[in-house]
């Protein structure tokens, strides 16, 4: 039964927890969403971030209350294992490598989403969003990465460089 409600619990937190970092990624890389990616996002999260901006504010441009409030969701979710029996300090290990789990997936999926866009439709009205959320990960490399016959592989460096940190996520965070 308990396998139950972790499975329930971490669904809803993974995709609170994911609008949570979208949101903040969008006011990181100052990136105005469609009216109806910014009016779900909003929506689903004000109800935390407002509060939390009472306590957090914004300082250098970034939503601290966003982030903060992805991390809380993570702790919220994570605690279900304390039923489990787990000690708080590997709970809370747990909750940190999951935060940072959540991060690198979400980038994962942007540059997934970016090269289906470009494979599909380039034209599609999401496509500019993706693009510009992804920008900041791909420019540095696109200095680095030449492009190879009109191919931009720096999607695919960025990718594999991401994976190279969740490895060094995974082996140096322990988790369960």
């Amino acid at each position: 039964m308990l396998s139950i409600l972790q499975l329930i619990v971490d669904t809803i937190a993974t995709l609170l927890g994911g609008v949570l970092l979208l949101r903040f990624w969008m006011q990181a890389t100052r990136v105005r969403p469609p009216q109806s990616v910014a009016q779900f996002t909003y929506t689903v999260t004000d109800w935390l971030v407002r509060p939390l901006r009472r306590v957090v504010p914004g300082v250098g441009g970034y939503d601290w209350a966003s982030l903060i409030g992805a991390f809380l969701i993570v702790m919220l979710g994570t605690s279900v294992y304390l039923l489990a029996g787990l000690p708080v300090e590997t709970v809370f290990l747990h909750a940190i490598h999951r935060f940072l789990t959540w991060i690198l997936y979400g980038f994962m999926a942007l540059l997934i989403i970016e090269a289906i866009f470009s494979w599909v439709n380039p034209q599609a009205p999401l496509a500019p969003l993706v693009s510009a959320l992804n920008d900041p990960l791909l420019r540095p490399l696109r200095r680095l990465v030449p492009t190879l016959g009109g191919l931009d592989l720096s999607m695919l460096v960025a990718f594999i460089v991401l994976r190279i940190v969740m490895y060094l996520v995974d082996t140096t965070i322990p988790h369960f």
